[in-house]
């Protein structure tokens, strides 16, 4: 049994060095959301180094909400920013002697594609544009891996340690109480489900399936070091191996 941990960097937030020992993935901002060219170069670099898989992490043009407000915009629109972050990432990558593995959207472009299966679509047909070998990395159980899987793009079903989920399966708002596990015991707990049992249980209560190849943990979180740390222990010494997507 083997699992990937993923972790969204280069947002000029928290300790990416120290987290990138302990991950296998990495996410890195595009410039929209958050980051700028260095910085993205200097994350490519500290993944290579640590021989983690390199992802695209795009999200809306929002540098003042950090990507994390909705944005109304056409399909085009959505076609053409998924096509710019991703294959400016893509190129950085190949410019240092690296490779694109992956594409997870940031924020709340990712909230809105997890339940809109036409925006879904365009995404994924963008990403499989640039590479058919890119892996879509999405929600596990959302719209994003129905269109992934629908147009043949490969894709990584993600659950997320510290994040609470509603009884469909999709993500509580950050905006409810409670939405953020801040307790590390309950976080591993609800990975050990995951992972052993591939269910889930919501903020209600309710037991609900979910198949894991990825796990989130955010780079941004004040206690992200100390929990990547442990979820890392936890896994091996549950006897998972780790590897990246």
């Amino acid at each position: 049994m083997f699992i990937d941990i993923n972790s969204d960097l280069g947002e000029s937030f928290g300790n990416d060095s120290e987290v990138m020992k302990y991950i296998t993935s990495v996410n890195i901002a595009c410039g929209f959301h958050a980051g700028n060219p260095l910085l993205i170069e200097k994350t490519i670099k500290l993944a290579l180094d640590n021989n983690v898989s390199i992802g695209a992490h795009p999200g809306y043009p929002d540098f003042a909400g950090f990507g994390r407000r909705s944005m109304k915009i056409s399909d085009d629109e959505l076609r053409t920013l998924i096509l710019y972050q991703v294959g400016a990432l893509k190129s950085m990558a190949e410019a240092l002697g690296g490779k694109l593995n992956h594409v997870k959207l940031h924020g709340a472009l990712y909230n809105d594609l997890a339940i809109n299966y036409k925006m879904a679509m365009v995404a994924c047909k963008a990403i499989y544009s640039i590479s058919p070998d890119l892996i879509f990395v999405g929600l596990a159980n959302s719209e994003m891996i129905n269109a992934a899987n629908d147009i043949g793009l490969k894709v990584a079903n993600e659950v997320f340690a510290d994040r609470a989920y509603n009884d469909d399966g999709t993500l509580v708002s950050r905006s409810e109480k409670d939405a953020v596990i801040t307790d590390k015991d309950i976080c591993l707990n609800q990975i050990h489900q995951l992972v052993k049992e591939k269910t889930i249980k919501t903020i209600n209560g309710k037991v609900i399936p979910m198949h894991a190849d990825t796990i989130c943990v955010h780079g941004d979180n004040e206690h992200a070091i100390e929990f990547v740390k442990a979820l890392n222990r936890f896994l091996k010494d549950n006897g998972i191996e780790l590897r990246s997507i």
